[in-house]
């Protein structure tokens, strides 16, 4: 058995194209020192976030296997989930062997599984490949719910070493916290605007959107939680509001691809079925992201540019 600490922030990566579609692996690694270089905790490529839902498996494996070569000090945290447990099961091997630290596994979509179905599904992954992995809960995306009772249940299993709560029920999310205590087994945001929220009932980081637009307040804001310092963090999650809730106007990760186009760190091209954000909604980023630049809690009162 492996470990992780998953204490932190985990920028969910965006996957580059070209206008053609393909990948662009520089700028894939340019984003990769970037981020570690802004204090990030570790990286997440090949999630929601990055469209893992248009790439072919090998492009996936590719993927990993550019952010492993570029990363320096920080880990790899490869998503490779999927409906079917045979397909999960294949990439998280390829994505293991590819250099993956361990694995995020988004629940099998669709096909709504029961709760026994999800257990298994995540058991049998577990059982076979021994590196940490995170559960995925979104039930926006996937159609079923992973229920705090049954997240208990997975928390005993030892390569089960966290939860990614993107349900937007704080409730629950505090839930699994609670029915989790006793076991090593982090609970991490998924969803921006309830980072903060999640930190206060015991939750121990995020994977997360906006850090990869602001990756140094969204630290900043998440270890000052830690820490215990709520005055700093509350101002940061205040700051950083905005963005969060505008980065979501839109299908994720049109919002983001778009604001890092405007940051200048990549092309905002998407693989349909998404496309571009709307003039309107983009017009509203460059105002957000230049009110942000201009004001500042962190301490030097700059931004992340």
């Amino acid at each position: 058995m492996t470990t992780i600490d998953l204490r932190g922030v985990f920028p969910a990566m965006t996957t580059p194209f070209h206008e053609d579609g393909s990948i662009d692996f520089e700028q894939l690694q340019s984003d990769v020192r970037r981020l570690e270089g802004a204090g990030v905790d570790g990286l997440v490529p090949v999630g929601s976030t990055g469209e893992s839902a248009t790439l072919t498996h090998d492009e996936h494996v590719e993927v990993v296997e550019a952010v492993v070569e570029a990363v320096e000090d920080v880990p790899v945290i490869a998503g490779s989930g999927s409906n079917s447990t045979r397909e999960a099961l294949e990439l998280s091997r390829r994505s293991a062997d590819a250099g993956a630290d361990a694995l995020l596994l988004i629940s099998p979509y669709y096909n709504k599984p029961e709760q026994a179905g999800l257990v298994e599904h995540y058991q049998t992954i577990a059982d076979e490949i021994d590196l940490p992995q995170i559960v995925y809960n979104v039930p926006g995306r996937t159609g079923s719910n992973i229920l705090p009772e049954t997240a208990a249940t997975l928390a005993e299993h030892p390569n089960i070493a966290g939860y990614k709560a993107a349900s937007g029920d704080l409730g629950q999310i505090s839930q699994v916290v609670e029915y989790t205590q006793d076991e090593e087994f982090a609970v991490l945001s998924g969803d921006d605007g309830l980072t903060l929220p999640i930190l206060s009932v015991g939750g121990v980081g995020t994977i997360s959107v906006v850090a990869n637009i602001e990756p140094a307040r969204t630290g900043a804001m998440v270890h000052s939680a830690l820490q215990g310092d709520y005055e700093r963090a509350r101002e940061l999650h205040h700051e950083l509001g905005p963005l969060c809730r505008h980065l979501f106007s839109e299908t994720n990760p049109i919002p983001v691809k778009e604001a890092m186009e405007i940051r200048g760190y990549g092309p905002a091209a998407v693989r349909p079925p998404l496309t571009r954000l709307t003039e309107e909604n983009a017009a509203e980023m460059r105002r957000l992201l230049d009110e942000l630049a201009a004001e500042s809690a962190l301490p030097d009162g700059g931004s992340d540019e």
